[in-house]
């Protein structure tokens, strides 16, 4: 009955990652601006993209993937400057318009620039298969793990020893006092959707070599993401990075035992079911209301 699990946990927890991270750009903005960022998805591909494009330029593939990730975040950036910026004030579903708005901008960009191929990094050490406890572990599924952990490490340094960190954490705990005590609202904004677009933009390079990547790739990638930065809890970073590893796990074991065909709509059912019983997520707060 359980015949090949080890393989599908192993498969889960490298989707499961990239969910992971892509929950937790979601988290990000959320916590300092109260917005769903539905351009999220979008910061992913790009990350996969412009990778492939200036690995095709001639650069060396880490400094590839290092000025693909800079560039999104700088994407990122001016896309709060120009389109959520000039919205201070307005209801915050106005704003959730124009991050639609603007996925659907950078999707189109992004197909008139590299056109409508698939495209995929090289593995980056490697595609031998490593044997163990029964399953087949692919080189880049231990990257994607490593690079994990390690960029949620950092975040948790940024939080916690830097006067950036801390105002963030000022601003998603209650803006109007921040700003009160002389934190600018604004530049945490602009910091946050920076180092969103950084976190997606890692996860598609780090994606890239084993599900390759295309210009349409970000939007259910988004949705994904979206799911599991709900069902870690929104609002809780650590959260979404364990949501996405669950909803990796349960998504592959559902496509390996069920059906493949479901394997997309799978996630999202179970989703579904969890928030019938707890509506705050598996890691987040019953009855806190952001104010």
């Amino acid at each position: 009955m359980f015949a090949g699990a080890p393989q599908y946990i192993v498969s889960g927890l490298t989707q499961g990652a990239a969910y992971g991270l892509i929950g937790l750009g979601f988290t990000m903005i959320f916590n300092t601006t109260g917005i769903i960022n539905f351009a999220q998805g979008e910061f992913v591909m790009l990350g996969g993209m412009l990778s492939v494009c200036l690995l095709g330029a001639g650069l060396p593939l880490p400094l590839a993937i290092l000025l693909a990730c800079l560039a999104t975040a700088v994407i990122g950036g001016l896309m709060e400057r120009l389109a959520i910026r000039p919205l201070a004030g307005a209801p915050a579903v106005n704003a959730v318009i124009i991050t639609i708005g603007v996925s659907i901008l950078l999707r189109g960009g992004a197909m008139l620039a590299f056109g409508k191929d698939t495209l995929a990094l090289p593995a980056f050490s490697g595609v031998a298969p490593i044997l163990a406890l029964g399953a087949a572990i692919q080189p880049q599924s231990l990257w994607v793990l490593a690079v994990t952990l390690a960029l949620l490490a950092a975040l948790k340094l940024f939080f916690s020893a830097t006067i950036q960190g801390k105002a963030m954490l000022a601003c998603a705990c209650q803006k109007k006092a921040a700003s009160l005590v002389g934190i600018s609202v604004a530049r945490m904004a602009l910091l946050s959707f920076a180092i969103s677009g950084l976190i997606g933009a890692t996860a598609g390079a780090i994606l890239a070599p084993i599900t390759m990547t295309a210009y349409d790739v970000g939007m259910m990638l988004g949705l994904k993401g979206f799911a599991a930065c709900i069902l870690g809890g929104l609002g809780n970073p650590f959260g979404a990075a364990a949501g996405g590893l669950v909803l990796g796990v349960l998504e592959s074991f559902g496509a390996g035992y069920v059906s493949s065909g479901y394997k997309d709509a799978f996630a999202f059912i179970v989703l579904l079911l969890l928030l019938f019983v707890k509506p705050s997520g598996l890691f987040g707060k019953a009855g806190v209301e952001r104010v």
